[in-house]
């Protein structure tokens, strides 16, 4: 082989390296019906029946907190695909009742429900993770946790946010990957979940009121190295304030670069 032929097969492997990295990246925030983002982000004449379709046109991912009261009903779902690209992902909030109310503990119910409610998401390719946030007051028990991820199919991509720092031990992590299951990085004023990887998948909540220049160039690094081994997750604050969106917009742009 030519050392130009050898040139242009290096060049090309890196290129399909490169574009499969950018596949792996998900960024977006949770939630996109704000009226108050216009115009920093929607621009001005845009219609709120059209928020999804302009949204996903700058990010590729948004985080579904609707799901953590109402479970998502077949026209939301069918309106959504509609008005999304092919490569658009949807992660999904589970319901209170499973880990609010049941606490991880009998909830083989409201979980099936809460599957089912998924299925076409799933069957058009377009679900991401499913995210299970638990209450503060809710202290370490990893019996119930692995019971409990026992009653999710093999194929969920489900994430795990504990807002009790009882949780954080390596008990925990080794159940977790035991799974296939992530250990959702949060973030907020107030605390910061270790950045342990339990998963084939990463999982980030950013939830600061502000972000400096350098923090958000630092998060737009690190997402774009660890997505040349796996895939990405990583979602803002949804608020009344655009800034959110604008800088999931600037980090999803700067990681895919």
């Amino acid at each position: 082989m030519s050392s130009f032929a050898i040139c242009v097969s290096i060049f090309r492997m890196a290129a399909s390296a490169q574009g499969e990295a950018t596949g792996r990246v998900h960024i977006g925030t949770s939630g996109w019906g704000y009226p108050t983002w216009k115009p920093a982000f929607y621009p001005e004449k845009t219609k709120q029946k059209d928020f999804l379709r302009y949204y996903a046109s700058q990010l590729n991912a948004v985080e579904v907190n609707y799901t953590f009261r109402h479970m998502v009903s077949e026209k939301s779902v069918t309106s959504w695909l509609a008005e999304t690209p092919q490569e658009f992902r949807f992660a999904i909030k589970a319901h209170q009742t499973i880990t609010h109310i049941r606490r991880l503990k009998n909830a083989a119910e409201p979980v099936q429900r809460f599957i089912e409610s998924l299925k076409t998401l799933d069957s058009s390719g377009r679900l991401g993770p499913a995210l299970f946030q638990l209450p503060p007051n809710l202290k370490c028990d990893v019996g119930v946790l692995r019971e409990f991820l026992s009653l999710l199919p093999p194929k969920l991509k489900a994430t795990f946010e504990f807002r009790n720092e009882s949780w954080f031990a390596d008990h925990v992590y080794t159940a977790l990957g035991d799974h296939n299951a992530a250990l959702c990085i949060a973030e907020d004023e107030e605390r910061q979940t270790p950045d342990v990887s339990t998963a084939s998948f990463s999982y980030y909540r950013f939830r600061k009121p502000g972000y400096a220049p350098a923090e958000l160039t630092a998060k737009s690094d690190k997402i774009r190295e660890l997505s040349a081994q796996r895939e990405v997750y990583a979602f803002f604050k949804h608020e009344e304030d655009p800034q959110s969106a604008v800088w999931a917009a600037d980090v999803l742009k700067r990681a895919r670069s």
